[in-house]
């Protein structure tokens, strides 16, 4: 049986002013766009509707957008200095070997050179072993096949941002 009540987290949400509203979801992802466009959608009835805002929206970033939303993203095997959410989603590299540590260094590396960006991908519940394969098993890709594996990426990892800010209480 399923609630028809907002959850606190996303009535919260609903009432924030609108900076303030806006910060909590470039905090989620740093595309401008994606944000505005949750924004201006409020209020989320469920946190399937605002799910579903987040899908269209990310459907519809053009690569400009798409970058914005890749710079706020630092490379597998070094989340950022202090950043709770960086480190818990890349958890799956916080114990691996230093020899697996240097190895996704310099796929990261041969990676950007490719394609100009961080290689992104939804790490949270991913071991170290399996976010190298996944990089050298894309690395061979096209930049448009690679560029649509990205979007569904970043829409994974925007679901999973919004579901803890959709839970939380008060």
């Amino acid at each position: 049986m399923t609630s028809t009540s907002t959850p606190p987290g996303l009535a919260r949400f609903n009432v924030l002013e609108e900076h303030a509203a806006f910060a909590v979801l470039h905090e989620a992802c740093a595309s401008t766009t994606w944000a505005r466009r949750l924004l201006a959608a409020r209020p989320y009835a469920t946190a399937d509707d605002l799910f579903a805002a987040s899908d269209a929206a990310m459907a519809d970033l053009g690569a400009e957008d798409l970058a914005e939303a890749m710079a706020g993203h630092p490379p597998i095997g070094r989340p950022k200095p202090g950043d709770p959410t960086s480190a818990r989603e890349q958890r799956g590299m916080a114990g691996a070997s230093e020899e697996l540590q240097s190895e996704m260094l310099e796929l990261n590396l041969a990676y950007q050179d490719r394609f100009g960006h961080v290689f992104l991908i939804c790490a949270t519940g991913r071991t170290g072993e399996q976010m190298r394969d996944a990089v050298k098993e894309r690395i061979g890709n096209s930049p448009e096949q690679e560029r649509e594996i990205v979007r569904t990426e970043l829409g994974k990892i925007n679901r999973i941002r919004l579901a803890r800010l959709v839970e939380e209480e008060a």
